[in-house]
């Protein structure tokens, strides 16, 4: 294992050395249909339906309905394929994953006085996996034709070094790469870390070698360029749901959920290109970037449901924004290859320093749930759940601070208030349970071609023994995205076809 130099970016110079963006405040901020086997198979309509764990997470009243005290415990299998499209290249990947993705109880307590409206009370406990980061794809194309230049990843280092003094990106005599890294950064910022890779490694070439030169051209010629790049990320997003609801009347049922939230991201990205321009004193980059995200947060959520009439039920949750704390700590590592005098020369730059970046703050949006149900009797039901959430509505905090203002802006420019549409039902035979749903996620993008709107479908099975029930469902989405390799300079994208499919397992027993 690389021994690592530890170093705590961002005294001076704050503005230089955030990495956050929108893609980071939209990753954060979205969540998945994940629970219960049963909660699966009805695509997560249960907005006023109730009566089991997962549900409790949509609508804080859904404890309540139960008849007895309940626990539960889910497994789930996911599988993800990516097609993956670059300029003409074309890659196929899959990944695997099993998880634990619910577990919890909720304790229901009948009230003895007949003479009290308030028939029962209930206190549950549950965790949901909200979001599986689970990722893995692989890209290649060409960049450029011979007839127009492509983007390289000279022109990323390019365009974040110029104007910076030379002798604020370069290494002092007698610095090794990691004190040389590591003072740049401590002292200029994260920007300046970057422009230190692409000088040092031979990428950069100053106009002129005074300690004052601002200006720099390219050791990379205008032309085509092969270029790799592959992404592997794993984490997940989980909530934890601390939940109180009642029973008053016959009618109505009402809860409080207190939510805390906890996150772990870790992605791996690494970029390879080379090319055969004419004037190229650099033929061959390899650019590895690493990140590893820990948060933590809360939220609460307030929801009803209420019997209008024999079967017909309405459910209404309000859940408040999330309220997240986020630590990033990155590595970074660079080679390359020049040709001097007909001899390739190998540069490494590694220079095993973790930037541990200072804590910052993200507020995720709210979001309102309409429900309608119907239950026929004991032998089945059908329930449509509506909700919108504003995307535009995410926040980096503080919001003085001048770099996330700019980016709080650019993510009310571009995010959107989007919708989500629901459907799922169940029909009983017997001790068997058969159920179906469908799901609609509209895109957040006011483009709606970064990220593409999201259908899912799922079909399950439940059996019922005794006081126990098993449960099984397949269910499966697809989406399409663009990711942009680079902020700047190297910023074509990648378009991702992605079908996540899920194999959930549920054990619950009535207490």
């Amino acid at each position: 294992m690389k021994k690592l130099i530890l170093l705590f970016v961002g005294i001076l110079l704050m503005p230089t050395i955030y990495a956050q963006d929108i893609n980071d405040a939209l990753r954060y901020s979205s969540g998945e249909i994940t629970g219960t086997a049963r909660f699966r198979a009805l695509s997560g309509a249960f907005g006023a339906l109730g009566g089991d764990l997962s549900a409790v997470n949509i609508n804080p009243a859904s404890s309540s309905v139960f008849a007895n005290s309940n626990a539960s415990f889910t497994l789930g299998s996911l599988n993800i394929d990516n097609d993956v499209s670059f300029f003409e290249g074309r890659n196929s990947n899959s990944e695997s994953d099993i998880k634990l993705q619910q577990g919890g109880g909720a304790f229901v307590f009948k009230n003895r006085n007949e003479n009290s409206k308030w028939k029962k009370f209930a206190l549950s406990i549950a965790y949901d996996n909200t979001r599986n980061y689970e990722d893995n794809w692989f890209a290649k194309g060409t960049n450029g034709t011979d007839t127009s230049n492509g983007n390289s990843i000279g022109d990323y280092f390019l365009n974040i070094t110029q104007g910076l003094r030379l002798d604020e990106i370069s290494a002092l005599p007698g610095e090794t790469v990691s004190q040389a890294y590591s003072e740049i950064g401590n002292i200029f910022g994260y920007t300046n870390q970057q422009a230190f890779l692409g000088y040092d490694s031979f990428i950069l070439e100053p106009d002129t070698p005074d300690d004052d030169n601002t200006s720099y051209t390219s050791n990379i010629a205008n032309g085509k360029f092969s270029q790799e790049y592959s992404l592997n990320s794993t984490g997940y997003n989980g909530k934890v749901a601390f939940n109180a609801s009642a029973l008053y009347g016959d009618n109505f049922y009402f809860g409080l959920n207190l939510n805390s939230h906890f996150l772990n991201y870790e992605r791996s990205t690494f970029l390879f290109e080379e090319n055969d321009n004419t004037g190229s004193l650099v033929n061959q980059v390899g650019f590895e970037n690493n990140i590893s995200v820990n948060g933590s947060g809360f939220s609460f959520q307030i929801g009803t449901i209420f019997k209008v009439a024999q079967g017909l039920r309405l459910g209404l949750t309000y859940d408040s924004p999330t309220w997240m704390t986020i630590e990033e700590e990155t590595t970074q590592y660079i080679e390359t290859v020049r040709n001097e005098g007909g001899t390739d020369i190998l540069r490494v730059l590694d220079p095993q320093v973790l930037n541990v970046f200072p804590q910052y703050k993200l507020q995720s949006p709210g979001k309102i749930t309409g429900s309608l149900a119907y239950i026929f009797g004991t032998n089945g039901l059908i329930n449509f759940d509506y909700s919108r959430k504003d995307y535009s509505n995410i926040k980096f905090k503080p919001t003085s601070d001048a770099y996330f203002s700019d980016q709080n802006l650019i993510i009310n420019n571009n995010l959107k208030a989007a919708s989500t549409y629901k459907v799922g039902g169940e029909y009983k035979i017997k001790r068997f349970s058969l159920r179906g749903g469908y799901r609609f996620e509209e895109s957040p993008y006011k483009n709606e071609t970064t990220i593409g709107d999201l259908r899912g479908y799922s079909l399950g099975l439940g059996y019922k023994f005794g006081n126990t029930t098993i449960d099984l469902t397949y269910d499966q989405s697809k989406q399409s995205r663009n990711h942009q390799l680079f902020n700047t300079g190297l910023v074509d994208a990648v378009t991702i076809d992605n079908v996540n499919s899920n194999i959930t397992l549920s054990l619950g027993f009535q207490l």
